[in-house]
């Protein structure tokens, strides 16, 4: 049973059910119409499928936008037609395509531009003897199936895609986490990797960045004309305001990245101030690290420090020990020492991104 229900927040699978469901009661409804109808049923599930999105708002917009397309081909496909009778069909065929294809660069039609074409190419081949006819039972069939997908759409446990948005969220803290910690490991052992050696690990945060982007503009769609919206709205904001944090922390994470490959503050002139300067460099690293690892304060009833908060002192105070580097340093015309500085904003903006602070004020 728990693993049913764990499938069923598979948003893949929830679309399955649905486009299912949708199809199945789109095809017997199209049935009960009169015979000129019911005879082209078929064309209901189309509609439905078509308009079963992985929200309520995107099968909404699906549903009007696939009709309108539909229309504008047949409407084209028809018009050319008649105009076209004394050439060869061959001609006609191309010009039509190619007048489609030029109307589905209306950018009102997103996603839904290419059946402009499908149903163009589909009214000349079978729908020349009756244009009316077929119109309406083409596009008045996939018409209802698509008003079926949408209501089902929004009855059948509407998503929210928050799982999905949880998910790429944790797998893009992990990564940065990853990143900040072999960072530090690499300062500790004296040692900094070239750029190039970096640029495998960048291609992958940002692909799982870009994943984590994506979900949450899912999730932000999701929550329109969505009944569930509201029971949801604290989780929905959770995920936007830890997605975009963690957005921001990452270009800072970056710069830094950037700044401590290139310059190698640890090897430069501050090395004569004092010889542990990759140490504590590598411990703001690690401190940053923590943070980003633990998002949330633990649940209960206790109000003594938890782990959070164990993490955001030992960031604070490795940061205060970066920072006392930079300032009590003599060399003001150093590479190495403009870097460090930069490193030293970077953490605590960085920090300042993530909500840091000592202590819990309140525990739910």
């Amino acid at each position: 049973m728990g693993w049913v229900v764990a499938r069923l927040q598979q948003p893949w699978v929830q679309r399955a059910v649905r486009a299912a469901l949708a199809a199945g009661l789109s095809w017997q409804v199209a049935l009960l119409l009169p015979g000129t109808l019911s005879d082209y049923a078929y064309y209901a599930p189309l509609g439905a499928v078509i308009a079963v999105s992985p929200t309520v708002a995107d099968s909404a917009s699906a549903a009007w936008r696939s009709l309108l397309a539909i229309l504008l081909g047949f409407a084209l496909a028809v018009a050319v037609y008649e105009l076209t009778r004394a050439v060869p069909n061959a001609l006609t065929i191309a010009l039509i395509v190619l007048l489609a294809i030029v109307v589905e660069q209306w950018r009102a039609l997103r996603e839904q531009a290419s059946w402009v074409s499908f149903a163009a190419v589909l009214m000349l081949t079978v729908g020349t003897a009756d244009p009316a006819d077929y119109a309406v039972r083409y596009a008045g069939l996939t018409f209802l199936g698509a008003a079926i997908g949408v209501l089902v759409t929004t009855v059948l446990f509407p998503p929210l895609q928050l799982t999905t948005a949880v998910q790429r969220i944790q797998a893009a803290r992990a990564l940065v986490a990853d990143h900040l910690a072999t960072m530090a490991a690499a300062l500790r052992s004296g040692r900094v990797p070239a750029p190039d050696e970096w640029d495998a690990r960048g291609t992958e945060l940002d692909r799982a960045l870009e994943r984590m982007r994506h979900a949450e503009l899912v999730v932000e769609r999701a929550r329109r004309a969505n009944p569930r919206a509201r029971k949801w709205h604290g989780t929905a904001a959770s995920i936007r305001e830890q997605s975009r944090a963690l957005d921001r922390v990452a270009v800072l994470i970056d710069d830094l990245t950037t700044l401590v490959v290139e310059f190698q503050p640890h090897r430069r002139g501050l090395d004569r101030v004092d010889d542990g300067t990759g140490w504590v460099l590598a411990d703001a690293l690690d401190g940053l690290a923590g943070v980003v690892r633990t998002p949330y304060h633990a649940t209960g009833t206790g109000t003594g420090p938890d782990a959070r908060d164990r993490a955001v002192d030992e960031a604070l105070a490795a940061a205060g020990r970066l920072t006392a580097l930079v300032r009590d340093s003599a060399i003001g015309d150093d590479q190495g020492f403009f870097a460090l500085g930069a490193v030293a904003v970077g953490l605590r903006r960085s920090l300042a991104a993530l909500d840091a602070h000592h202590h819990r004020q309140e525990v739910t």
